[in-house]
């Protein structure tokens, strides 16, 4: 029966194309007024049709589907019921979207006949249970959602005859465990979503048979522990997403992803990162894990990450030493802040020469490092340390480097070496720092933080002077540049400008 109806689908296409072929004026054979159903939108394409019946308030399927049609969009109707073999004759449909209607159940033939069927979109309906008797014979069928329904349990056999499924969304849904026979016969699968459900434990082997899955969502379950095993299998993984949920220790079990690239576990409730916590993940490009109590992070945590981009470690109070992050030489974003950090590797460059952004503020940090190995940094922020003293060659031959926050420290003098292309330069809070700055050596600066206001009059320009550094200074909370109608915000005790555009 499926020989005869696979080459009715060819005898069709074939005559379609003589058809053509003889001259039928217009894009294809198709006649938009009189093969599209009654208040929907069609659209010829070539010699197929797509129909848009969103929104509508249909209560039933329309009658009127042209044989041709490969996309058909069903959406935000009041559809309860689909009827045993309605869509058999759509043997061209590739895309069937029945979101956000009132369907509780689908019978088995109601997707009788549709053999090239790649896209079925049943996502925010009230299904309790997945249709698995209809989905049968949906062998090229690469994409389902079944999010947003009701489904609490997912039998072993609910996907069988998918062969070739690839992507897989079940979140949003009443599960309380992964459903693991099931997933084990999709072994094409490449993502997969149970995120927004209630599961508490993923077991050792949940996704042994998935050797093609790229991308797992885990994230806003109740996940309190993981089995040690249980990403096993899981070669080709590149993003795991694990935040929200209830996790206390780090999950070591990621060691089994060897080409994972983004890892998220933020919002948990994990306390400390080991040592070696990355050993089998040498291809991580990002790694999220804020908003969870972490006060200890090993030393070695974060070594041999070639791939790393952005690291940021905020509030570990327990760390008092800068991390080793040899042969984790790509970052170009490093966080480490509210730590009890005192001083700085003297390689820190050596290490890092890719940073672009520095944020080591909220630390005990009491001397400086020469960042001058740094050669692409542009933002530096050092506020709320220790430091008394910044050295010479500190920021020597950073001709990227804008932006420096050195507010908040024990500053008395600050060598201004390095500072030619500063746009932006914070002070503020250095209350032994009494010296004005010399304007010509900050031909660029747009915006300054000084402790005290009269240390900025070295950039105002009085009035109808043609001054050569022409800055506008006010003395209220917020003022506005005239020219530019930029707002100027002025905090207590410190000076602010902003450099006025020359016309």
């Amino acid at each position: 029966m499926a020989i005869m109806c696979f080459l009715a689908i060819i005898i069709l296409t074939f005559l379609l194309g003589v058809a053509d072929c003889a001259g039928t004026e217009g894009t294809g054979v198709l006649d938009t007024d009189t093969d599209c159903p009654s208040l929907c939108n069609c659209e010829d394409n070539g010699m197929l049709l797509r129909v848009d019946c969103v929104d509508l308030g249909f209560a039933e399927l329309p009658s009127k589907l042209s044989v041709f049609t490969s996309y058909l969009d069903l959406s935000m109707n009041n559809l309860t019921l689909l009827p045993n073999r309605a869509l058999s004759n759509l043997h061209f449909l590739q895309e069937l979207r029945l979101a956000g209607n009132d369907l509780t159940d689908i019978p088995e033939g109601a997707f009788s006949g549709l053999f090239n069927l790649k896209v079925l979109m049943l996502q925010n309906n009230h299904l309790k249970q997945v249709p698995s008797k209809a989905l049968e014979n949906l062998r090229n069928l690469q994409s389902l959602r079944l999010d947003a329904n009701h489904i609490a349990s997912v039998p072993e056999s609910s996907f069988r005859g998918l062969a070739s499924l690839r992507h897989l969304w079940l979140d949003d849904n009443a599960l309380t465990e992964v459903p693991v026979h099931a997933l084990a016969i999709l072994p094409t699968l490449q993502a997969v979503t149970l995120a927004l459900n209630s599961i508490t434990h993923i077991p050792d082997h949940a996704f042994a048979n998935l050797t093609s899955l790229v991308v797992l969502h885990l994230h806003n379950n109740q996940i309190q522990s993981l089995g040690e095993r249980c990403f096993d299998g899981l070669l080709s993984l590149e993003t795991l997403d694990l935040n929200y949920n209830d996790l206390a220790m780090f999950p070591m079990a990621i060691r089994a992803l060897p080409n994972l690239k983004e890892l998220s576990f933020h919002s948990n409730n994990i306390r400390s990162v080991p040592e070696h916590a990355f050993v089998g993940n040498p291809s991580l490009v990002t790694i999220y894990f804020y908003n969870n109590p972490i006060q200890f992070v090993g030393k070695s945590t974060f070594q041999h990450l070639p791939a790393l981009r952005m690291l940021s470690l905020n509030g570990a109070t327990e760390i008092t030493e800068f991390p080793d992050l040899t042969g984790t030489n790509s970052l170009e974003t490093l966080a480490v802040t509210g730590t009890h950090i005192s001083s700085l590797p003297g390689n820190l460059c050596d290490q890092l020469p890719n940073l672009i952004q520095l944020d080591l503020s909220h630390n005990l940090i009491q001397h400086l490092p020469s960042f001058r190995g740094c050669r692409k940094i542009q933002k530096i922020d050092l506020h709320q340390n220790h430091i008394h003293e910044v050295p010479a060659d500190t920021f020597l031959e950073l001709t990227g480097l804008r932006t420096l926050d050195l507010s908040s420290n024990l500053l008395s003098s600050v060598p201004m070496e390095g500072f030619q292309d500063l746009t932006h330069l914070r002070l503020a809070g250095n209350t032994a720092l009494r010296h004005t700055l010399p304007a010509q050596r900050l031909p660029k600066l747009r915006v300054v933080e000084m402790p005290y206001a009269f240390q900025c009059c070295a950039f105002v320009a009085g009035p109808g002077e043609n001054s050569k550094y022409p800055y506008i200074w006010k003395t209220r909370n917020i003022s506005k540049d005239l020219v530019t109608g930029k707002e100027i915000h002025i905090v207590a005790n410190q000076g602010t400008y902003l450099k006025k555009n020359n016309p």
